[in-house]
């Protein structure tokens, strides 16, 4: 076993153990946290496969622009009261037939090659090539996500305004 592999497994527990607490977490900024971490390891895969651009913009983006901008909509609801542990039964049946169903094919997939022959091709685009290809083909989408992700931080800033007018100020 090489160096890369035992860092790509260690990396990948990492990951999939901050996942698991940030799926379980009840304290929404502690979910967060774990998800930035989440984040941070995917940026590490990705430069451990050759590819330090997508690690850059995984690390850049999603661990830093989008997840501060989730912790800062967190943090203005003032989340106080925390609701009971446990889910209702009525969401176990669908959670355990999505579970059933992502292992089944997940096991399907890795015994299918087990030697891993199937070999992939090797693309190499430099960071210039990829911005024209992404802002001439898809500019309209990158537009339109970046106005959603707009008008959502609009409306938790105007959630969160009308939570705090209508509260007594005796409370505060």
């Amino acid at each position: 076993m090489t160096l890369y592999s035992v860092i790509f497994y260690v990396v990948a527990a990492v990951i999939v153990g901050a996942t698991a607490s940030a799926i379980t977490r009840r304290n929404p900024i502690h979910a967060v946290v774990y998800l930035v971490v989440s984040f941070l390891g995917s940026g590490v895969l990705f430069f451990l496969l050759g590819a330090p651009f997508l690690a850059a913009l995984q690390i850049i983006i999603y661990a830093g622009a989008i997840m501060v901008l989730f912790l800062f909509v967190v943090m203005m609801f003032r989340i106080e009261k925390i609701e009971p542990l446990g889910y209702p039964f009525r969401q176990w049946g669908p959670a355990l037939l999505c579970g059933v169903l992502f292992f089944s094919v997940l096991t399907l997939v890795a015994f299918r090659d087990p030697g891993g022959r199937a070999a992939l091709e090797m693309a190499m685009v430099s960071p210039g090539d990829f911005g024209r290809f992404v802002f001439e083909r898809y500019w309209l989408a990158i537009e339109m996500i970046s106005l959603l992700l707009f008008l959502g931080l609009l409306a938790a800033i105007h959630l969160g305004k009308v939570k705090r007018e209508t509260r007594n100020p005796e409370e505060d």
